[in-house]
């Protein structure tokens, strides 16, 4: 089994900052890609960024400048840095990941169970 744990979504005022962390644990080979998206009530899933495995990132025009993905590839943990908050970017964020669970297979993609971020005064 493979596991993606969210943390560190809350409630922050306009113009402040938020670290998200996503651990992946389980039987696991090697990660490919990571990513954050986020998806409002009634509307799709957006992409808010993603990252290679060997490091190259892609982000939305909407975030670009204010937030920042990472990744930690010996602890299998993607980062994303919420700088500049606007309430805008309230919504429920989800990590995914694209695992190789055993050598000479295809990865399969696997999501967080997302977590609540609140942007307000």
């Amino acid at each position: 089994q493979v596991q993606l744990v969210e943390s560190g979504g809350g409630l922050v005022q306009p113009g402040g900052s938020l670290r998200l962390s996503c651990a992946a644990s389980g039987s696991i080979f090697s990660i490919n890609g990571m990513g954050w998206y986020r998806q409002a009530p009634g509307k799709e899933r957006e992409l808010v960024a993603t990252i290679t495995s060997g490091g190259s990132t892609n982000y939305a025009d909407s975030v670009k400048g204010r937030f920042t993905i990472s990744r930690d590839n010996a602890k299998n943990t993607v980062y994303l840095q919420m700088n500049s908050l606007k309430p805008e970017d309230t919504t429920v964020y989800y990590c995914n990941a694209d695992i190789v669970r055993y050598v000479a297979t295809d990865y399969v993609r696997y999501w967080g169970q997302g977590t609540q971020v609140t942007v307000s005064s």
